[in-house]
């Protein structure tokens, strides 16, 4: 066996040395034909001088006569326009200066400007930085050329530098930049395109630029948050402080929650294809806000199920209004969304143990995370849930080779072996046979013959929360004897979904197409939307189908 271990060892460290899955590169912006400037004008914007202080006013000289084209009703000066309000946002990075801070006078040609800005509230941070999406281009598998919305304004992917995050923070986000003159006062407003879809510009209403996508596709490409994946598997309690709940953009009372929740050796970045195609859905963002939840995916899954909680918790005391949420979960990340909506109590530890918590005997730590663990009833914040390739009766990937080599990768320190042996000292006399030499690590859970597998699968799903499943079938079409690979459709498929739906997809359901354009048409149904099925969708090519068996059981 050892052998084997040795040799399958350079494959998978192999998965965890893949390219990003987005590359960001920064470009020179291309400007656009001279409808309304001059060329010279464009020309200087592109090429700056040694002193960025010194092109604020030419810049702004431009930007008033395009403004001006527009009230007067010639869109053609819509792109000049655009591209001189990036290039000015450029100048003022490059130059220091922060007219939404302080105000700033500027000569320009024949005119002395007062700079000033405003921006939204959440964004005065010490330390953010801007960056016009038109310099930015992304390559990689998870790039996409979505999420832009033709309009007024230069779209911007904002970021903190060395400033302090809050609770309240997203760290990574888009703006859009508009410049207005009043007389000789020149405003650069930054504007939140969730929140602000037209705009008001020389007594004419436009609709707002901007831009989704990139901030997502930035952060994924710089923080590298898809590194975590392999590392959080293996160790994960050395990355203990990485598990939360996060905003992936503003907070909206008026918008409905939807809860992403990775699978095992995975994080919230695997997310990202479903995340940018329903971010092209206009109605889709007009209607829902996103959440994502990243935890180190080792521990035995009703673990990260109990930090969800807590997580869900502490956001709700955040933003008390919020709606009743979706949760989307993958892999073992469906089997963390189930716990959320199944009403269990004590009746697991009672089957455990044989007797209540309060009298199992167990006391300090030990107790309290079991607690955390076994006991819990169905959340009240979620009301629909989407299964994707969910092993709800395992998956026998656990117990074979490839899942041997995981159980001995995964490390635990001794302070769970500590609670490993109260458990086992705890344990009810019809489980005295049970061995467990070390704590068992997510893989353990996700064997079919694991004890917490089999207990939880004799609780419904709570009756008044609908869900729905999407499977894989490797484009096979032999279901009910399908497999995706990793999760086999007897342990896939829920009696009582509203919906089940099987794609042509290996164990990535969740980055399939047809995968996201189910869940896309959960999300009309769920607010009542009108539904039109996209008939552009592509299907899963061959290297898609390639990576079948032998991968993780995410």
């Amino acid at each position: 066996m050892p052998n084997r271990f040795l040799t399958l060892l350079p494959a998978l460290l192999f998965v965890a040395s893949c390219s990003a899955p987005i590359s960001v590169h920064e470009n020179d912006a291309v400007p656009p034909a001279a409808r309304v400037t001059s060329p010279a004008a464009l020309e200087r914007a592109a090429e700056p001088g040694d002193n960025a202080l010194a092109d604020i006013g030419p810049l702004l000289d431009a930007l008033r006569t395009t403004g001006r084209a527009i009230a007067g009703g010639n869109d053609d000066a819509i792109p000049e326009y655009n591209y001189l309000t990036a290039r000015l946002v450029d100048r003022l990075i490059e130059a220091g200066v922060r007219p939404w801070d302080q105000s700033l006078p500027v000569s320009g040609g024949s005119v002395d400007y007062l700079l000033r800005g405003t921006e939204p509230a959440d964004l005065k941070d010490p330390g953010r930085e801007f960056i016009p999406t038109d310099r930015l281009s992304f390559t990689g598998r998870y790039a996409r050329d979505t999420g832009r919305t033709a309009g007024i304004g230069a779209p911007l992917v904002t970021f903190l530098g060395n400033g302090k995050r809050s609770e309240k923070t997203i760290p990574y986000r888009t703006v859009t930049a508009v410049v207005r003159f009043d007389g000789n006062q020149a405003t650069v407003d930054l504007l939140d395109p969730f929140a602000t879809q037209e705009v008001s510009l020389g007594g004419r209403t436009l609709p707002l630029s901007a831009d989704f996508n990139s901030p997502v596709a930035y952060i994924l490409s710089k923080d590298r948050i898809d590194e975590l994946g392999l590392a959080r598997l293996i160790n994960p309690t050395r990355y203990d402080d990485t598990a939360r709940l996060s905003a992936v953009q503003p907070y909206d009372p008026d918008k409905i929650p939807v809860l992403f929740v990775h699978g095992l050796q995975d994080t919230p970045a695997s997310f990202a294809p479903m995340y940018f195609e329903l971010m092209d859905d206009p109605a889709i963002r007009d209607t829902y806000q996103f959440w994502a939840f990243s935890y180190p995916s080792g521990y035995p899954y009703p673990m990260p199920a109990a930090i969800l909680r807590d997580e869900l918790d502490r956001m709700r005391e955040l933003h008390p209004d919020h709606k009743d949420i979706v949760i989307i979960g993958h892999s073992m990340g469906g089997l963390i969304s189930r716990l959320m909506v199944t009403d269990v109590g004590d009746g697991i530890w009672v089957k455990f143990f044989g007797k209540a918590p309060a009298e199992s005997g167990l006391s300090g730590e030990s107790r309290e995370l079991l607690e955390d663990a076994l006991l819990f009833d169905a959340r009240r914040d979620i009301s629909r849930a989407i299964f994707i390739s969910a092993p709800h009766r395992g998956s026998e990937l656990a117990t074979n080779i490839i899942g041997w080599i995981g159980i001995k990768l995964v490390r635990f320190p001794a302070t769970l072996a500590n609670v490993r042996d109260s458990f086992i000292s705890a344990l009810s006399l019809d489980a005295s046979g049970m061995q467990l030499d070390r704590f068992p690590s997510s893989i353990d859970t996700l064997s079919p013959s694991n004890r917490f597998v089999k207990a939880i699968n004799e609780y419904p799903i709570r009756p008044d929360i609908p869900y729905h499943s999407i499977m894989g079938d490797r484009g096979k079409g032999d279901t009910p004897d399908s497999s995706d690979g990793v999760v086999a459709y007897w342990s896939s498929h829920l009696d009582g979904a509203v919906s089940e739906k099987i794609v042509p997809s290996n164990h990535s359901a969740h980055q399939n197409p047809a995968g996201i354009e189910e869940v896309r048409r959960i999300l009309h149904l769920h607010a009542g939307l009108p539904y039109r099925a996209r008939t552009d969708l592509e299907p899963a090519g061959p290297e898609e189908m390639k990576r079948g068996p032998g991968r993780w059981p995410r």
